[in-house]
């Protein structure tokens, strides 16, 4: 039975003294039925890790490249010396804002597992995709471009982040039925691509989840847990989805 996953994605937020505050404080969460991440601008990785084994710390990008004359990247070996758990690959406004294409992305996947790490792939489409009923197929799209090449084995250290675009830090959440509704379509696809392990592989729900809705999200049968934007930087909040 797969197990729910709540990671927060602080994105470029926090001072530093804000930053050990909060991880502190969703740190001493009691432990529940879930597991829990935070992933945490790469100025704080070093000076948050270890964590304690109920909070695990992830990167929110790393480099395609193993290593060498990059200047500014930060390569898969080097969060692993960190003792880093992992990291985000694809998010929306790196795709947005940094015009990462498929083939980047798929290297960084490589880099990762090669390095024994686990990637929150993220995947999603934009309104006017779903307007023109693109939304199955652009998801399907990304995951075979960047994914599509793993073996069985290796999808074992694959998270997918389910983030429609259009509910991004804006408010709007897809209802219920349309997250279960791709949820299901993705782990579908996955099944028919590596198999029985796709029964295994935890899908998250990105795309403004809160204290509000988190609950029905989470009761969805395919919604696995949740990569959660703005809510995880209010312990409040947080806590609220991380005991939904």
């Amino acid at each position: 039975m797969r197990s729910k996953l709540i990671a927060g994605n602080w994105k470029m937020n926090t001072s530093w003294e804000e930053a050990k505050s909060l991880f502190n404080s969703v740190n001493e969460f009691p432990s529940n039925n879930k597991s829990m991440a935070v992933c945490v601008p790469a100025c704080y990785l070093a000076g948050l890790c270890p964590a304690h084994p109920n909070l695990s710390v992830f990167a929110q990008d790393c480099s395609a490249h193993e290593k060498g004359a990059f200047t500014g990247e930060i390569s898969a070996a080097m969060l692993a010396s960190l003792g880093v758990k992992g990291s985000l690959v694809g998010h929306s406004e790196r795709r947005q804002y940094h015009n990462e294409t498929s083939e980047l992305l798929k290297r960084k996947v490589d880099q990762l597992l090669a390095n024994k790490l686990t990637a929150i792939y993220c995947i999603g489409e934009t309104l006017e995709e779903r307007n023109n009923e693109l939304h199955f197929a652009t998801v399907t799209k990304q995951i075979e471009e960047v994914i599509g090449h793993l073996s069985s084995t290796q999808m074992k250290n694959i998270v997918i982040a389910y983030e429609p675009v259009w509910a991004i830090g804006t408010g709007v959440t897809a209802s219920n039925d349309q997250a279960q509704e791709m949820h299901a379509h993705i782990r579908s696809f996955l099944k028919t691509t590596f198999g029985e392990v796709a029964n295994d592989i935890q899908i998250l729900y990105g795309g403004s989840m809160n204290a509000a809705n988190a609950q029905a999200l989470l009761a969805c049968e395919d919604v696995d847990g949740g990569l959660i934007g703005g809510a995880s930087l209010k312990v409040a909040d947080f806590e609220f989805i991380y005991n939904a």
